[in-house]
C-alpha cells in the first residue's frame, strides 16, 4: 500500500489478518480507537497483542482468538486475568521490552500521535517508551505496517534530533486515522500520613544537585511536594516517568539540569498524570521525550553523578530482596525500570536509590507486614539483594548496601510496624 493514506477505524482494522501480530504502547501510547474497532471483529483466530497497562475493558478481552502479551500490569489486565481472559505478563524490563519487539518483529505496530505539524510532521508527544524504535522500524520494513491513530489531545513533546526527535513524518507511515479522546488521567489521591513519613525520610536522603528519578505512586508526589517547598534547589530529572511532582518541582524553580548527558533539560521516556501536566508538556522546551533504552540503559545512568533514585515496593524480605510487581502468586504490576534504576544508581558516581514502602497493608480485610522474614514460594523477585540500597518506611531509613547478612534482618525489622517485629525477631532464633 501507499505511504501515508488516511484511513477511516473500519478500513484500518481489516488490515489486521485473522492470524497476526500487533504491538503498541503503554497508556497514552495505546491506540484505543483502533483497539476499541478491532474488538468488533468476529474473524480473528489466533492474533498477539503486545502492549501493557491497559487503559479500558476492551471488547476484543473477550474474544478467544486474541491474546493479550502485557509487559505491565494494571487494573484492567489483573480484573481480565481473574475473569479467565488471555491476558499474560510478559517479564521483560522496560529496556527488555524494546529489545524484544525489535526482535519479534510484529506484522504491524500501532502508535497514538498528535495531529502534522506546519511541517507535516506527527509528534509521539508523551509515550516514546518502548513502542517508538519499534515504530519507525515497521514504518521502514515494506513487509509490516505502521499505523498511526491521531488525537488532537496528545501533547506535543519534542525529543534529542540524533534519536529521531520524537516525532515521524506523515509521510512515512504506512496509514493514519483519527480518533479523539482524553487521554487517561491518574487519579491524584491525598497522601496518607504514612506516606508523608516516607516522604520526609526520602528527603532527608536527597543529596544538594541530585539528579532525580521518580516512580509511580503517591509518595513520590509527595516527596516531590516537600522539595518544592525547601529552600533548596539546583536538582536535575532524569525520569522513567514524568508525574504531577515533576511539574510541581519546575513549577517552583528547584529544576536547574545541570548535567553532563542532556543538559539543561528533563528527559523521560513517558508521561502520567493529570490534564494539567498533559496541557504543561504541550510543546514544553524543557522537557524531552526518549527512547526507553535512551532513558533507562546501564551505561547511561552510570553517566549521572548524585544520581538518586526513589521508586517504590510492596514487600522486602529479611534478607534484602525487593517484591515490587507481583506478591501472593499474584501479578500486580510489572519490572518496568525498577531494577534497572535500582542498579543504575549504585553504579553511578554518589548514587543512591531508596526503596519506599508502607510498614503494613491490607490483606483480606487484616494488616500484614511489608517487612517479612521470607517470601512466599514462587514469589518473583523483582530486585537481588545485592542491588537494593536505601529501604525506607514510616518508620525510618536504612542502607542495606552497608551491612552483612546477619545485620541487614536486624536493621530491616527496626523499619517495620512495632506490632510484628517480636515474630519478626523470632524467626532469627
Amino acid at each position: 500500500m501507499a505511504k501515508g493514506q488516511r484511513l477511516t477505524l473500519e478500513a484500518a482494522v481489516a488490515l489486521v489478518r485473522p492470524r497476526d501480530t500487533l504491538a503498541c504502547g503503554f497508556v497514552a501510547g495505546q491506540p484505543a480507537g483502533f483497539l476499541d474497532a478491532l474488538g468488533a471483529r468476529h474473524d480473528l483466530t489466533d492474533v498477539t497483542l503486545y502492549t501493557g497497562l491497559l487503559v479500558r475493558p476492551y471488547t476484543l478481552l473477550q474474544n478467544p482468538g486474541v491474546r493479550i502479551v502485557s509487559g505491565f500490569f494494571g487494573p484492567i489486565e489483573r480484573m481480565a486475568r481473574a475473569a479467565k481472559a488471555r491476558v499474560s505478563y510478559l517479564p521483560r524490563d522496560f529496556n527488555g521490552l524494546e529489545r524484544l519487539a525489535e526482535q519479534l518483529v510484529p506484522r504491524m505496530v500501532l502508535a497514538v500521535t498528535t495531529p502534522p505539524d506546519a511541517d507535516g510532521y506527527l509528534s509521539f508527544g508523551v509515550h516514546a517508551g518502548a513502542s517508538y524504535r519499534p515504530f519507525l522500524a515497521a514504518a521502514r520494513d515494506p513487509a509490516r505496517l505502521a499505523i498511526a491513530e491521531i488525537n488532537r489531545h496528545m501533547p506535543r513533546v519534542a525529543g534529542i534530533p540524533e534519536l529521531g526527535g520524537n516525532r515521524i513524518h506523515v509521510s512515512e507511515v504506512d496509514a493514519w486515522v483519527e480518533h479523539d479522546a482524553e487521554l487517561v488521567a491518574l487519579p491524584s489521591a491525598p497522601a496518607s500520613p504514612e506516606d508523608l513519613a516516607i516522604a520526609r525520610q526520602v528527603c532527608a536522603h536527597i543529596p544538594a544537585g541530585a539528579i532525580l528519578q521518580f516512580g509511580i505512586g503517591g509518595i513520590p508526589n509527595a516527596i516531590a511536594g516537600i522539595l518544592a517547598e525547601q529552600p533548596e534547589g539546583g536538582f536535575g530529572l532524569h525520569t522513567e516517568m514524568i508525574s504531577d511532582g515533576v511539574m510541581q518541582l519546575h513549577q517552583a524553580g528547584k529544576i536547574t539540569n545541570r548535567k553532563p548527558l542532556y543538559d539543561g533539560v528533563t528527559v523521560a521516556t513517558f508521561a502520567l498524570g493529570s490534564r494539567a501536566l498533559y496541557d504543561w508538556l504541550d510543546g514544553n522546551p524543557d522537557v524531552r521525550m526518549l527512547p526507553v533504552t535512551a532513558v533507562n540503559g546501564a551505561a547511561v545512568l552510570a553517566r549521572l553523578p548524585r544520581l538518586t533514585s526513589i521508586n517504590g515496593a510492596l514487600a522486602i524480605d529479611l534478607a534484602g530482596q525487593a517484591a515490587a510487581d507481583a506478591i501472593g502468586g499474584r501479578q500486580y504490576s510489572g519490572t518496568g525500570g525498577h531494577e534497572s534504576f535500582v542498579s543504575g544508581a549504585g553504579e553511578a558516581p554518589e548514587g543512591r536509590s531508596l526503596l519506599c514502602l508502607r510498614s503494613t497493608t491490607m490483606v483480606a480485610g487484616a494488616a500484614v507486614s511489608t517487612i517479612t522474614a521470607a517470601f512466599t514460594p514462587g514469589t518473583p523477585v523483582t530486585t537481588p539483594r545485592h542491588h537494593v540500597q536505601w529501604v525506607v518506611t514510616e518508620y525510618g531509613a536504612v542502607d542495606l548496601s552497608v551491612l552483612d547478612d546477619e545485620e541487614r534482618p536486624r536493621a530491616l525489622i527496626e523499619l517495620a510496624h512495632p506490632e510484628f517485629r517480636a515474630a519478626l525477631r523470632a524467626t532469627l532464633a
